[in-house]
């Protein structure tokens, strides 16, 4: 046999909560009317579930006097701890609601060229199919201080050349270094010979200096690149050159017909699809020990979120990056 549950007291004498929600509306206008605009409900509503509550009661909450209302002594001391109810399970609904909002929010960090030449590209697509998750970007050149591990500055995914040794952290290979000479396809037209080395030699060179990058011992210029197919050069005697730290400046400058510069495959594959800049000569190095990594912690293995971002980061590689994604 059941046993027998005795009647809450405190839910059995509550009076009804959309009552007391269009009293508290009404004490705080002090106006049926108005009291009924702010709930989206009838003046009659307010009026009918008030006198239900002062018939609960056995009080009256109001004093009526025309079109306005006041509340009576029994009347403030039921609005005081009514409101303050009201504001604690607003405020506990809320924190419920942001708690599952984090279990969908993730934080990506990268380089600012690999945001701007690859990820922007293909990211408002994800973020249209899944509103559900909130995706933060955080670009940087200095990616060994957002791998720093403190959990206070330390995205959830981070794309990089980093293969992460830290206990608690997996990295992921996503794609190795393709790399060849673009440049706008006027400035080929009006520079035929640097089709060949000697002649790219001579070009007008867009290069990319190490400044603030974060790893410089793996960082490719004209120098080192043209060193790798046999040809000396010291571009601290090359007349015509432009040196800057920003890959982003000096795409746009060879997109304008400026000159030539260092086309990495995976940031310049769009821009040489929509004919904006054309590759020059045969020419191209792999850099197969220069690889990407998708580095995160391993705790979030079981965060949906991320799950299906890094297997839809990994499949989108797959898909536009088949030379040089590792599978």
């Amino acid at each position: 046999m059941a046993n027998h549950i005795e009647p809450d007291q405190i839910l059995v004498k509550m009076p009804s909560l959309r009552a007391v929600k269009s009293f508290v509306a009404a004490a705080k206008y002090q106006n049926f009317t108005r009291a009924a605009e702010s709930l989206c409900v009838t003046q009659a509503a307010i009026s009918r579930q008030i006198r239900e509550l002062e018939a609960s009661l056995g009080v009256d909450l109001f004093v009526r006097s025309g079109r306005t209302v006041e509340l009576t002594e029994a009347g403030t001391m039921f609005y005081d701890a009514a409101y303050l109810s009201f504001v604690n399970i607003a405020q506990a609904a809320q924190r419920i609601q942001n708690n599952q909002q984090v279990k969908q929010e993730l934080s990506v960090c990268c380089s600012p060229a690999f945001s701007s030449f690859w990820l922007s590209l293909h990211l408002g697509q994800y973020l249209q199919d899944n509103p559900d998750v909130h995706v933060s970007v955080i670009s940087t050149s200095n990616l060994l201080s957002a791998s720093s591990g403190d959990p206070g500055v330390t995205p959830d995914l981070l794309i990089s050349k980093i293969n992460d040794p830290r206990e608690g952290y997996h990295s992921v290979p996503l794609f190795h270094d393709i790399v060849y000479p673009v440049c706008s396809p006027e400035y080929l037209q009006k520079h035929p010979e640097i089709e060949s080395l000697q002649g790219l030699r001579n070009a007008d060179l867009l290069n990319l200096t190490p400044y603030g990058r974060y790893q410089v011992a793996e960082h490719v210029d004209w120098e080192v690149w043209l060193r790798s197919l046999g040809m000396e050069v010291d571009l601290s005697k090359q007349a015509r050159i432009f040196n800057a730290n920003d890959y982003n400046m000096l795409i746009q400058l060879a997109i304008s017909g400026q000159g030539v510069s260092l086309g990495w495959h995976h940031l310049v594959e769009r821009a040489i699809a929509e004919g904006k800049l054309v590759r020059v000569g045969k020419k191209q190095i792999i850099y197969k020990e220069k690889c990407h990594y998708l580095t995160y912690p391993d705790k979030l293995e079981k965060n949906e979120a991320f799950v299906h971002f890094r297997t839809w980061l990994m499949e989108k590689i797959q898909a536009t990056l088949p030379d040089v994604a590792i599978s």
